[in-house]
């Protein structure tokens, strides 16, 4: 055999096998029409942008957030595009109010076929400034709330003969990011539970799709918390936001999203430069560990005492942002029920 004949073999080996997969991909996919959808942290942001693509392609959307006020924009918004979706107020950092939510939505609609774990939280700022609650405040949300709602969920979708779960990670669940240390935390236990129960409940007819998207416009700088020099670290978070060569459409993330999930993906990442991240990761860390040793370097630095209270992004302005150059966010801020009815107050100082 020649080198050409075993080149030639290897590529009919390669191209069977994604053959395959795609066939294989397209007999596990699901149609929504008529299926129960919960979305957590639906009430804003990607959350409200995956219910409304969830409900367009015929699914019973059920929103869950913390804010009834927000949820019941978001529930205008969605009745004035044609989706009928309901609301539950719920903080799914409680075990037991998991279990209520999730029994709401089976009392409601008899079912829960689809559980999107999107709700979120983040807290950006040197890590001088970060505090032991941030830390359990972002394992409260990203973590626990996760595993609390799949615990609660899973037993109804066994005894439904399966279902579909999307846990929305982030890229900052697979590669630490500098001024995201309590985000990142979360985001990495929940990657590594929804890696760990993928094929766990396969056997079950659960398909679980891990998401880590990188950057997207959903105009969620404005709702994220800033501490240290606030104004400075908002400008950068939300002009990063907007680029357009490496933010994501959110439009186009939340349909991605839902496509992995009807096709019973075990795994999405989003953005051309989320994934070229996670292979230069995974084949040059220690470059990588350098290269985010720069990125620190060029953010700001700590501020005094004063840095250690978080303000959101809407009191964190500056002559840098708003600006045309967070445009992009700006929009998607207004489109997805990022814009509050009034700038929320600061937080109190918490106790170092």
């Amino acid at each position: 055999m020649t080198g050409k004949d075993a080149l030639l073999i290897a590529g009919g080996v390669i191209v069977g096998a994604a053959l395959a997969a795609e066939a294989r991909r397209v007999r596990r996919a699901i149609d929504l029409e008529g299926r129960t959808a919960l979305v957590t942290g639906g009430s804003r942001g990607l959350g409200l942008l995956i219910a409304r693509e969830l409900g367009a392609q015929g699914a019973k959307v059920v929103l869950l957030a913390r804010d009834q006020a927000e949820l019941e924009r978001a529930e205008r918004r969605l009745a004035d595009e044609g989706i009928d979706a309901s609301i539950i107020v719920s903080d799914l950092a409680d075990g037991a109010a998991a279990e209520r939510a999730v029994d709401a939505v089976i009392s409601r609609h008899g079912a829960i076929d689809v559980l999107v774990n999107n709700a979120g939280i983040i807290t950006v700022g040197p890590i001088e400034h970060v505090t032991v609650e941030d830390f359990e405040e972002s394992m409260a949300v990203h973590f626990w709330g996760p595993l609390h709602t799949m615990r609660a969920a899973i037993p109804h979708m066994r005894r439904h003969g399966g279902g579909r779960i999307v846990n929305i990670s982030s890229i900052g669940g697979k590669i630490g990011v500098p001024h995201l240390a309590a985000y990142c935390a979360g985001k990495f236990a929940l990657t590594g539970l929804s890696s760990a129960l993928t094929p766990e409940l396969a056997r079950d007819n659960i398909v679980v799709t891990t998401v880590c998207p990188g950057l997207m416009r959903t105009g969620s700088p404005f709702n994220a918390w800033f501490k240290g020099r606030h104004r400075q670290e908002f400008a950068w978070f939300a002009i990063a936001d907007s680029l357009p060569l490496l933010s994501a459409n959110g439009r186009r993330a939340a349909a991605q999203i839902v496509d992995a999930m009807r096709h019973g993906d075990a795994q999405l990442v989003i953005t051309w430069a989320a994934r070229l991240a996670v292979l230069a990761e995974a084949a040059m860390p220690n470059t990588v560990a350098l290269a985010l040793q720069a990125t620190s370097a060029l953010l700001p630095g700590p501020s005094g005492p004063e840095g250690d209270q978080r303000r959101s992004g809407w009191q964190s302005l500056s002559d840098w942002a708003p600006s045309s150059l967070i445009r992009l966010t700006e929009i998607a801020a207004g489109e997805n029920n990022e814009v509050p009815n009034r700038a929320p107050a600061p937080e109190p100082s918490p106790a170092r």
